[in-house]
């Protein structure tokens, strides 16, 4: 598989709170990859800090937003940072939200032309992903990219995108996780923050496609959303809840932790992680 060496689990997190020391310990701890998101720009100073700080973790975006990053800085940024740090930055982009900027038409079509420019700007398939939800970005995906970095997906979820991708193309699983063995509680932190994207159409409407009742997504969520897309419980419970990804068609598991302080909860699964990932 002509791709970066993300490995079998990583880590999901916010790039405004992702440090470089952070970084350098989730690499000691066999995390494979790191995926920022919120939407960091090109000009971010802090890719190389990230990968200055650490010897083998794979930074990945998780995403890059079409709308706000013109393709040329995109592509100038991997350039630079593959010359770098050489198969250690994955270039994830995507459309975002419908809710979060005035542009956002033919985001098909924008994905497309998006590519076209990496394309002529020497960025290679194998250093580039597309946020893929419904299948016809994931075969857009399977076609001109790497593969596909679905957010808030299921195990279903991710048979469904195995099967349009095909075997040879990466496909990366976000799950979120809380360390709680407290039920309601962990719910409560969970609807703090995976309601929210139930009032984004694209989350909303691919839930809906795979199964989910309207019901289950009135914000912010009944307990079998929340119970789906957030797992609790003892590390223990979580590592099996996430690796079921891995069962499905997953190559690559992200767990993004619930918790200003992530560092404990990774500790905690990075063993577990990967005694289930062998």
């Amino acid at each position: 598989m002509a791709l970066n060496n993300v490995g079998k689990f990583g880590v999901w997190q916010s790039h405004t709170i992702t440090t470089p020391q952070a970084v350098a310990e989730m690499e000691e701890l066999g995390y494979g990859a790191i995926w920022l998101g919120s939407s960091p720009a090109a000009d971010w100073d802090g890719y190389d800090k990230l990968l200055s700080a650490s010897n083998s973790i794979v930074v990945g975006t998780s995403i890059v937003n079409i709308w706000s990053t013109p393709a040329k800085a995109a592509a100038q940024t991997y350039l630079r940072l593959e010359d770098k740090y050489p198969g250690r930055f994955l270039l994830g982009v995507g459309a975002g939200h419908r809710e979060a900027t005035d542009t956002y038409t033919k985001p098909y079509d924008a994905l497309v032309d998006y590519l076209d420019v990496l394309d002529a700007e020497g960025v290679p398939q194998h250093g580039r992903a597309l946020a893929a939800l419904g299948p016809r970005v994931a075969r857009l995906a399977r076609d001109r990219t790497a593969g596909a970095l679905p957010y808030l997906t299921v195990p279903a979820h991710i048979r469904e995108l195995r099967e349009i991708l095909g075997p040879d193309k990466l496909l990366v699983a976000e799950h979120k996780v809380t360390l709680d063995t407290d039920l309601e509680r962990a719910r409560e932190t969970g609807r703090r923050r995976a309601g929210f994207y139930l009032g984004l159409s694209n989350y909303a409407n691919n839930l809906r496609r795979i199964g989910f009742d309207d019901a289950d997504l009135v914000a912010p969520g009944s307990d079998t959303y929340i119970d789906a897309v957030v797992a609790h419980g003892t590390a223990e419970q979580i590592a099996d809840r996430v690796t079921e990804h891995v069962a499905a068609g997953a190559d690559h598991i992200c767990v993004q932790v619930l918790a200003d302080d992530t560092l404990p909860t990774l500790r905690a699964l990075a063993p577990l992680l990967a005694e289930r990932t062998r």
